[in-house]
């Protein structure tokens, strides 16, 4: 007779899992701003520095390029003319207003169009037009229109920044969470309401992003302006300096330019630290 026997039991090995690490505090790990503001300026002053060793050596010849102290000496005479201030305002002036319809348009089509089917299919067609349509080719038709006064150049920069204006913020209202729109309806928002509280405050990167690029071709666009019709600007200081062959001038004139530019990057970042504080928090560096 055949017994059967139960195997004895053995004790369950025992597994060894890997020790969890205790997770580190998240934060945003910046420099010291004693740091960080010298690091900003350290690419832009050595290329100044090359440009004054090559002027003060004769690498670079005074015909071809200024040197620094040739474009500072200029600098001096407009500022104490009283003419520096004058064209520097004028060209700030009219990249503002350009600027201002520029944006606002775009900014109001783009929401028609990403909220709406039918917007997008009356509008989208003819932005898409006046994006693929270089503003500059548009300059001769525009003086026939409005002559060479204060409304072609505003009107020139307009067109050149709204289109830009208008495909980001289409693509920041399409891009919004339906979900988050739904929870915001639950809440009783509705309509302009909606708009304002809910799906602009979500699409704002990309509105901010459209604004800093409407700002950027704004320069091009002033640039192009101010070479028809101008008695002050920086570019009617630039069509001196061409005809006079001032060297000085001109770089003088692309430092104004370039200190246009930061202004309105200043301006975009500024409206970033307040408006999306948050940013600066999920932003891994």
């Amino acid at each position: 007779m055949v017994t059967l026997t139960r195997p004895a039991r053995t004790a369950p090995q025992s597994v060894e899992h890997p020790q969890l690490e205790t997770p580190r505090y998240r934060r945003n790990r910046t420099r010291p701003k004693w740091i960080s503001i010298p690091l900003r300026f350290l690419v832009p002053a050595l290329l100044v520095a090359g440009w004054w060793i090559g002027s003060a050596t004769g690498l670079i010849r005074e015909e071809i390029l200024a040197g620094p102290p040739a474009v500072w000496t200029a600098f001096a005479e407009l500022y104490q003319s009283g003419q520096l201030v004058d064209f520097g305002l004028a060209s700030l002036q009219r990249a503002a207003l350009g600027v201002s319809v520029g944006v606002i348009v775009g900014l109001v089509l783009g929401v028609l169009s990403g909220l709406s089917s039918l917007g997008e299919e009356l509008i989208d067609g003819a932005m898409q037009i006046n994006r693929a349509v270089p503003f500059l080719a548009l300059v001769p038709l525009f003086i026939a229109w409005f002559g060479i006064d204060e409304t072609f150049k505003v009107v020139l920069i307009a067109v050149a920044t709204v289109a830009p204006m208008y495909a980001y913020t289409y693509l920041g209202v399409r891009g919004v969470d339906r979900k988050m729109v739904e929870a915001a309806q639950g809440f009783g928002l509705t309509g302009w309401r909606l708009v304002f509280g809910a799906i602009l405050p979500t699409a704002l990167p990309g509105v901010l992003m459209g604004l800093r690029i409407c700002l950027s071709l704004s320069i091009t666009g002033l640039i192009a302006a101010e070479q028809v019709g101008t008695r002050e600007g920086i570019g009617y200081l630039v069509t001196l300096a061409q005809e006079y062959n001032r060297t000085d001038y001109m770089v003088l004139c692309i430092v104004m330019y370039a200190a246009l530019g930061l202004i309105f990057d200043a301006v975009v970042r500024l409206i970033e630290r307040y408006s999306m504080p948050w940013r600066r928090l999920s932003v891994a560096r």
